[in-house]
């Protein structure tokens, strides 16, 4: 029994490559979806100073110019600004899923559209209410806004939890809600929607057969852990607490090691898609 029925502590990805070899022995097809921060790039303090790791982005290129693979970013950040961070995938999802990018074509989800003007008001009157805790870090992303814990002193942080809490509920009602995550709180809207959700949309496109890798390190993943468990395989970044995921790796580096493996002995797995007939 695996992570993802138990919600244990995952094996490290060393000790279950048996299983991932079984899943894309069984495939034609590779849908690697990764998270960006503390996934692709190391967790910095600084969000705006977040970059992937060169090692990272040169295998993820050659992984993209696979005809074999789909490689997809997913990320709580704003789309236009992963976008910006990291080039060669052909999917991407910002926001959480709520906004994403396939073939060319931007989707938005209707409702978090609508309620685009209920976080802007939320982040704006947390830059008053907040103004005079040191180095608190109020991110609008349009869809969802994001406060930044990482370098505000600890005792300051029940202080910020509770008074974001507070202006949510306040300004938001029922139609936000409020999240935590590593050392952030995010503000989204209360749609029921997460990654899961967008990385089965991404899956829905491609061949039946696909085998759906999903590579994230924090709370906002475990949706897509649980969407791509157990016939795709969930591979958490850090080990310090249960996870739907069957899989683990210690840190973005590890992530581009196990991304490496994939590329130079995982695709040769793949069986050849029939050809077609004349």
């Amino acid at each position: 029994m695996n992570a993802s029925q138990t919600g244990s502590l995952p094996d490290p990805l060393e000790d279950d490559r048996r299983t991932l070899r079984s899943a894309l022995e069984g495939a034609s097809h590779l849908l690697a979806c990764l998270d960006f921060d503390g996934t692709l790039a190391p967790i910095v303090d600084d969000p705006d100073a977040a970059t992937p790791l060169a090692e990272t982005e040169r295998i993820l290129e050659r992984l993209a110019a696979d005809p074999a693979v789909t490689t997809a970013i997913v990320s709580g950040r704003a789309l236009a600004d992963v976008r910006d961070r990291i080039d060669g995938p052909s999917v991407y999802a910002g926001n959480h899923g709520l906004e994403l990018v396939r073939e060319g074509s931007l989707a938005v989800h209707p409702i978090a559209r609508k309620r685009a003007t209920h976080v802007d008001t939320v982040c704006a009157v947390l830059e008053t209410v907040l103004e005079s805790v040191a180095n608190v870090r109020i991110e609008n992303k349009r869809l969802t806004g994001t406060v930044h814990l990482r370098s505000v002193p600890a005792a300051s942080r029940p202080i910020v939890r509770r008074a974001t809490r507070e202006v949510v509920e306040w300004i938001g009602g029922d139609d936000l809600e409020l999240s935590t995550g590593k050392c952030i709180l995010e503000i989204g809207p209360s749609i029921g929607w997460g990654k899961g959700d967008a990385v089965e949309l991404i899956a829905a496109d491609l061949p039946p057969d696909t085998v759906v890798v999903y590579v994230g390190d924090d709370v906002t993943d475990e949706s897509a852990f649980r969407a791509v468990e157990p016939d795709g395989i969930g591979v958490r970044v850090g080990t310090d607490e249960p996870t739907a995921a069957s899989a683990s790796v210690r840190s973005p580096a590890d992530v581009a090691t196990f991304l490496r493996w994939l590329y130079s002995d995982g695709l040769a797995l793949l069986e050849s898609p029939p050809s077609a007939t004349p």
